[in-house]
């Protein structure tokens, strides 16, 4: 078949080009239909391209951080087809012409080790780590889909300081900082039914002996059928059964598997929050390992996004900002009775599902808060519909997941849906969609310690609402100072649709249902 030119696809909405920030194949791999490709940012989020049909990856026509306008061709596939057909078919009459199937077996492990001829298969990140590491990729053996050398294979022979000797027990993978055991090609041969004068053969052994169909087997698994651990020793060469490919590719997809689970831990204990300051969006982050003094960092993608789009509300919308404080001595108290139950139901319940219920409730009295400026037609629109934005603080800035429909879901339902689309947020894996539509937006100063703030609306709602820490203060209580929890509000609004009284006594209806969180129960 033809060689396939794949463009760059129109990636989200108003979108005209992206930054390719990480290639998931390489020249030489085997793509399948739907197989994400690489990942590209645009000014919205960061979206996988999926690959639009099979075959086998010619050429990388994009480098790592280019910018690339939508429609410019970015890779080459050729696809599966008419060539590769005819190829089996060679090999297939080349099989029924020899004189036995061992000797068959061993020609098809010769054309098999000349097809590969010695490339190693790593995408450009992987590369670019292994130079990083000092890491020599033709000395490791890669665990991916046809040997392909991933980012767990890299850092574990980082991690044997240049110890190559290939032992038949558990190695420790070193990934991101998060141990994980995972077996060696030899390891794999405990699951294996060998016979005691069949020795498992290691990957570097120069010729295998195997069945066409079990050629096929391991092609269809995607593993090199030369690591398999042999089953018997035929004429004194390995023998491998389909029984045996099948259990080293299941081994290979449990380790992958504890990979996984390995990194994805590490990144739940990264995203804890602290319990005290309201378990918002907003996070005390460690110091980032980016750029440093006296460096030029690119201002583009979704950084530019959000500054276009904080320019744009600042000189568009004349903003004021209404500050008070809010005690919430019975929802802290609350919460910390509720918290149980939540966990026992699989949810993290925070303070942040109470506040936007009662900025539902004090949205559906004020109903000037929810709405939008139509200046072309020169209307004020009022919603009838309450979508809910949670600005997450993530590497690339600041994001506004949105949930849809808040007014018609339980305390449960919000604390799951925020929680989810927020973790989705920082890792850049939320969709354009899950941003759009909002009609309100809340955001958190407090998870970083900080209590009033002047925060500028996300365009073009009319309003926006920042929580500060909660902390404990003196607060005089029949005639008597005592320490209370006291939250701190600050409003901002536009002042072209929300007059300052408005303003204020919408915050006074927030007020009054965080100082007393059992009249929630009634919104």
């Amino acid at each position: 078949m033809a060689l396939k030119e794949f463009k760059l696809p129109d990636v989200g909405e108003g979108v005209a080009e992206g930054e390719l920030v990480t290639w998931h194949v390489a020249p030489g791999d085997e793509v399948t239909e739907d197989q994400v490709l690489a990942e590209v940012e645009t000014d919205k989020a960061l979206v996988d391209v999926p690959s639009p049909f099979n075959g086998t990856v010619k050429e990388l026509l994009a480098e790592e951080g280019d910018v690339v306008p939508v429609g410019d061709v970015i890779i080459t596939i050729q696809e599966d087809g008419d060539d590769e057909e005819a190829a089996e078919a060679a090999d297939a009459a080349g099989s029924e012409s020899a004189e036995s199937d061992d000797a068959d077996d061993a020609d098809g492990a010769s054309d098999d080790e000349s097809s590969s001829g010695g490339r190693v298969f790593a995408p450009p990140s992987v590369r670019r780590l292994a130079r990083e590491l000092g890491v020599d990729l033709d000395a490791v053996d890669g665990s991916g889909p046809s040997g392909r050398v991933t980012e767990g294979d890299v850092r574990a022979a980082a991690d044997d300081d240049g110890d190559e000797d290939e032992s038949s027990g558990p190695r420790t993978v070193q990934t991101n900082g998060k141990s994980a055991t995972a077996k060696r090609d030899e390891g794999t041969s405990a699951s294996t039914s060998a016979s005691a004068s069949a020795p498992a053969e290691s990957a570097d052994r120069k010729q295998t002996l195997a069945a066409p169909a079990t050629r096929a087997l391991a092609k269809e698994e995607g593993v090199d059928i030369d690591a398999v651990p042999a089953t018997e020793m035929r004429d004194g060469e390995a023998f491998v059964s389909p029984e045996a490919v099948q259990e080293y590719a299941q081994a290979q997809r449990e380790a992958q598997a504890a990979d996984a689970e390995a990194v994805a831990a590490e990144a739940d204990a990264g995203t804890a929050t602290a319990e005290a300051t309201g378990e918002a969006t907003s996070e005390s982050a460690p110091p980032e390992s980016g750029p440093g003094a006296g460096e030029r960092v690119p201002y583009k993608g979704v950084r530019k996004a959000i500054g276009d789009q904080m320019q744009r509300s600042k000189y568009t919308a004349p903003h004021v900002t209404h500050h008070d404080e809010v005690d919430v001595t019975e929802l802290v108290e609350l919460r910390e009775q509720l918290k149980p139950v939540a966990e026992e139901r699989g949810s993290r319940l925070t303070y942040m599902p109470f506040v936007m219920k009662a900025v539902i409730a004090a949205l559906k009295d004020f109903p000037y808060l929810n709405s939008q400026l139509d200046e072309e037609n020169e209307e004020i629109v009022l919603r009838d519909e309450y979508n809910i934005g949670v600005a997450a603080a993530t590497d690339a800035g600041l994001l506004v997941p949105v949930v849809h429909d808040a007014d018609r879901k339980g305390m449960l339902e919000l604390a799951d849906e925020m929680n989810e689309k927020v973790e989705k947020a920082r890792n850049r894996k939320i969709a354009p969609e899950e941003m759009r539509g909002g009609t309100f937006t809340i955001t958190n100063v407090g998870g970083i310690g900080g209590e009033y703030a002047t925060p500028i609306i996300n365009y073009p709602e009319v309003a926006i609402l920042a929580l500060g820490a909660i902390k404990e203060k003196p607060r005089v209580v029949d005639g008597e100072v005592v320490p209370r929890n006291v939250l701190t509000l600050s409003l901002s609004f536009d002042h072209r649709v929300v007059d300052g009284a408005q303003g204020a006594r919408f915050t006074n209806r927030v007020k009054e249902l965080l100082e007393d969180p059992k009249l929630l129960v009634l919104e």
